[in-house]
Formats: C-alpha cells, sequence, structure tokens
C-alpha cells in the first residue's frame, strides 16, 4: 500500500553578515577611493585637493585596509564615462585584480547616468567588488543596494536634465537678447578685440576675402584648397589643415558678412550629449549688423546662391540612370554652360584619336550614352570652332558695353538708395499696433474666459500678425533679390572696363563670369545667353 508523501517547504535563514567586500587572503583589503568635482573653477578645484586628502588619510588610518589608489577626474561631467580618464582607469585596475573596495563620497560623484552607474556596479559586484556610497550609506554587496542605486542615481539623472534644461533656457534667452559668442581658435579673420567683441585681423581677413573671391571667379572646392596649399596659407588655429569642409564652412559663415545665426544645432540630451543639426525643429535666432563683417552681404549672399545652384546641376549622365545629381567641376567652362537644343542635356568634354592625330569635341552626353534613344539630331561640335563663336559673340556684346554700364550703375544706385519701402514701414507699423492689441487683449481673456467674442478677436490678430510677417519675409527675400541683382551687374561693369575692347583669344575665366548658358541650336549654329541681362545672341559657327 502507498504511503503519501507530505510536500514540505523550509526556509534556511542567513546565518552571516554580508560583507563590505571579499578580504584578501592573509591580508588586508585592497581600497580604492574615487571623487570628481564638476568644474574647473578654484573653488571647486580646492574641493578636489580636499576630497583626495580626505580619503588618503581615511584609507591609511584603518588598519584593515591598504592604499590602492586615488582616482580623481576635474572639471568633468559625470553624465558620461567616456570622457573620464581616471575613472577608466580605476575599473580597469579592478578588472586586473587589484582593487577589492571602492570608497565615493555619493552617487551623483560617481555617475548621474542610471544605466551606467547600474552596468557599472553589476560589473564590479560580479567580481566581488563592493562600492561604497557614504552620503547614501549604500554598500553594493548587500541585497537592497541595487534597489537604492537606482532609486538615487536616478535622482541625480534628473537633476542633471534639469540642469540642462536651464542651461539650454539661459542660452536660448541670452541668444535673443544678442548675445553672439565667438570660437575663435576656429574662426579664421577674427580675433577678441580691447572691448571683448570680435576684431578683423588683416592678414586674415584677405584669405577670407579671398576665398569667397575665387569661389565667384568658377573655381571649385578642390581648386581652392589646392591653391591654398599651394601657397602656404594657413588655417585657424584649432583647425588642422584645409580640407574640402573648412572652405564649405568659411563660404557658409554669416559671420564672415556681419551677422550671426545662433543655434544653429542643439544637444538631444544630456547623457548622449548627441549634438544634430537644428534644421526648424527648434527656434533659431538671426542678428544682422552684429559686427563689422569681412565681405559685403551681397557677397555672401551670391555665393550662397552660386553654391545651392552647383548643388542642383545634373551630372554628366551615366547609362544607369539620366538624372543624377552630380558634384560641380571648375575644369572646363563650358561643362555646365553648353547645352544640346534638343533634348537639354549637357555637353561633354570628348578626345578622338584617329591616325595618331588627337582632336577634341564636344558632344552631347545623351547621344554618347544612349545613342539616337532620347536625342536624334545633336552634333558633334570642334572645339576650336566652338572657342572662335564664343569669342565673336563676347566682343559684339563688349561692343555695346558702354550703354550696359550705364544700366548697371544705375540699377546699382536705385537698389543701393532706398532705405526702408513705404510698404514695409506701414507693416512694421501695423505689427506693433498688433502686439499692443494682443496684450490688452489677453488681460481681458484672464479676467473673461468665456466671452466667445474675445476669443474670436484675439484669433483674428493672431492670424493677422501671422500673415504680416509672411509679408515681411517676402519683402525681405525681395529687398536680398534686388540687392544680389545690383551687386553683380555693378561688379560686371567694374571687371568690364578693365578688359580690353577687343578680346583676341578664348578664356574659361571669361566665359564664365559673362555667360549665363549656351545653347547648341545647330551643326552651324550657338545661341549665348549673357548673365543678368535680357540679351540673348544668335551666332554662326566659323
Amino acid at each position: 500500500m502507498e504511503q503519501t508523501v507530505q510536500r514540505q517547504v523550509r526556509v534556511i535563514p542567513a546565518t552571516k553578515q554580508a560583507r563590505a567586500a571579499a578580504p584578501r587572503r592573509g591580508g588586508k583589503q585592497r581600497v580604492a577611493a574615487y571623487c570628481r568635482v564638476s568644474t574647473d573653477s578654484e573653488e571647486q578645484l580646492n574641493s578636489y585637493a580636499a576630497q583626495k586628502n580626505y580619503y588618503t588619510q581615511k584609507i591609511e588610518e584603518n588598519p584593515d585596509w591598504e592604499m590602492a589608489g586615488v582616482f580623481a577626474d576635474e572639471g568633468l561631467s559625470g553624465t558620461s564615462m567616456k570622457k573620464r580618464k581616471e575613472f577608466n582607469r580605476m575599473i580597469a585596475a579592478c578588472k586586473r585584480g587589484r582593487v577589492d573596495m571602492i570608497l565615493t563620497k555619493s552617487l551623483s560623484r560617481f555617475a548621474r547616468n542610471t544605466v551606467d552607474c547600474l552596468k557599472i556596479v553589476r560589473l564590479l559586484k560580479a567580481q566581488g567588488i563592493g562600492v561604497m556610497f557614504e552620503k547614501e550609506n549604500i554598500n553594493t554587496l548587500t541585497e537592497s543596494s541595487e534597489f537604492l542605486i537606482t532609486l538615487f542615481s536616478g535622482f541625480a539623472q534628473a537633476e542633471s536634465e534639469s540642469m540642462s534644461r536651464n542651461i539650454i533656457w539661459g542660452k536660448q534667452k541670452s541668444g535673443e537678447a544678442g548675445h553672439v559668442a565667438f570660437q575663435y581658435k576656429k574662426l579664421l579673420g577674427y580675433r577678441r578685440g580691447p572691448d571683448g567683441g570680435p576684431e578683423i585681423v588683416p592678414e586674415e581677413a584677405e584669405m577670407v576675402r579671398r576665398i569667397f573671391r575665387r569661389y565667384l571667379e568658377g573655381a571649385s572646392l578642390g581648386d581652392i584648397k589646392k591653391e591654398l596649399e599651394a601657397d602656404g596659407v594657413p588655417t585657424a588655429e584649432a583647425v588642422e589643415g584645409w580640407s574640402y569642409q573648412v572652405i564649405r564652412n568659411i563660404l557658409t559663415n554669416e559671420k564672415y558678412c556681419g551677422d550671426a545665426l545662433l543655434f544653429k544645432t542643439r544637444t538631444l540630451d544630456p547623457i548622449s550629449k548627441k549634438t544634430v543639426k537644428n534644421t526648424g525643429e527648434w527656434p533659431m535666432v538671426y542678428i544682422e549688423g552684429n559686427h563689422e563683417g569681412i565681405v559685403p552681404k551681397a557677397v555672401f549672399l551670391r555665393v550662397q546662391e552660386e553654391m545651392a545652384r552647383r548643388a542642383s546641376k545634373r551630372k554628366v549622365m551615366q547609362k544607369h540612370g539620366r538624372t543624377e545629381q552630380g558634384k560641380y567641376s571648375g575644369r572646363y567652362a563650358l561643362t555646365e554652360l553648353l547645352v544640346c537644343g534638343e533634348c537639354g542635356s549637357p555637353y561633354k568634354r570628348c578626345t578622338w584619336a584617329r591616325n595618331g592625330k588627337k582632336r577634341i569635341v564636344w558632344r552631347c552626353v545623351s547621344r554618347l550614352e544612349f545613342g539616337t534613344k532620347y536625342c536624334h539630331n545633336s552634333p558633334t561640335l570642334d572645339e576650336d570652332r566652338l572657342h572662335r563663336a564664343i569669342l565673336g559673340t563676347l566682343n559684339e556684346y563688349g561692343a555695346a558695353r558702354g550703354e550696359a554700364a550705364a544700366s548697371a550703375l544705375k540699377l546699382a544706385r536705385m537698389a543701393q538708395g532706398g532705405t526702408e519701402s513705404g510698404d514695409e514701414a506701414a507693416l512694421r507699423q501695423r505689427l506693433d499696433e498688433l502686439g499692443v492689441e494682443q496684450a490688452a487683449l489677453v488681460d481681458q481673456a484672464l479676467k473673461n474666459m468665456e466671452d466667445s467674442e474675445l476669443n474670436a478677436r484675439m484669433k483674428a490678430v493672431v492670424e493677422e500678425k501671422q500673415d504680416i510677417l509672411n509679408q515681411l519675409a517676402a519683402l525681405q527675400k525681395e529687398t536680398e533679390r534686388q540687392a544680389l541683382q545690383a551687386s553683380r551687374r555693378q561688379e560686371m561693369e567694374a571687371w568690364l572696363t578693365r578688359q580690353p575692347d577687343i578680346l583676341t583669344e578664348y578664356d574659361d575665366g571669361v566665359t564664365r563670369r559673362l555667360v549665363e548658358r549656351i545653347t547648341v541650336v545647330d551643326a552651324e549654329t550657338i545661341r549665348v545667353k549673357l548673365k543678368d541681362t535680357d540679351v540673348e545672341i544668335e551666332q554662326k559657327m566659323c
């Protein structure tokens, strides 16, 4: 007969207390200390020295302890482990078995990132190494330690995030008040002046003007880089050498025309500290006329316009796609100016070699890549004939340039003579009036939130303000466009006065300056559109 076995559960109580750390065999515990200060101010550095002295004395006074080192980081944030060299050196010593226990003042000194803090504590605990947090009275080798660490380090992280938000808010308000910070070590052409503001460095400023001038003359970023390196031109102090990106940064930096754009980037959070480009997700502040510019505003805007034009330029086609976007090349002016009158594709420079003789021709890229599939009748043009036709067109235009110069000067004066248009002044006055009315409506709304007529009027005021802001933005854009056109015309007139009346040789630089587009009509005819004019001249090949 089977007997029924009754199931019993019995708890065996603990007979020993948890130790702070497992002692070394036949010896003392090797104890290390970690301390950190948040800034490098004199007051904090005194605290840093005091912490080192405190832990050194505390470890040496305990007969069961042996000094394993005092590790201290100064002037660093506690939200990231990456830049804390001493902290990482201490963890490496723990992994090599040279530390039995770590002393530290508090969780916030150890780490303000909850995830990193728990990760390190678990790693050390797995090796039998405890961390003693004095302020919170936590020993990581006890059972309740992980819960307490999560709790207290969560508070520390929240404090760090709050401080970060306060700093961002402070910077935002400082920017709105017009305060601009300059990184002089990275900014070629400027230094800190006696008044604390930016001061132009003449010899460096000339290099900046050279970069802007060469870009507008048609040089590519690569061309400019080679020229600067060949001439031994130094970069800004904190910039290692010339690169495409360094030159691009100079060409797109509004500080060189005397303005300042704040909050171009944003730090996502205080833990990862990842910085991203602000493409409109957060508000920015643009300050015009903040300081003395190195290049005129019109020149800066022309560079931005030219940069956008080059970026949108269609690449010489390849067989795997007809509309790829490609980078600008400044080698030959005609590479981007000469287009097929039949299909609109660009022309490409080719070298034909027959019977040991070379012949330079220009051919429609569509015909080169796809035969007659898209373009049926585009002609092949000899480079010499093409150059002579362009030269003839430019000389024909040059014969009438006296009239063009007078027109250019007139337009330039018109653009520079006016200040603020009557329409703009009226809009700004109306905007001020709406601001006053909006403030009064807010006061009334606070007294009577249920007034539907009041709410409707408030909505109408807000909508009208936005409409005016849109109109002002459009006016500003149109003013900039006119200033750009006048600047180009004025510069063109000044350049033309320095040229001979008759050009005797074809020159890519002259073509790039004067010509906007050349359309191939047929094997004997081209049509040349001149820059910033309504002039388009049809020229026979010869």
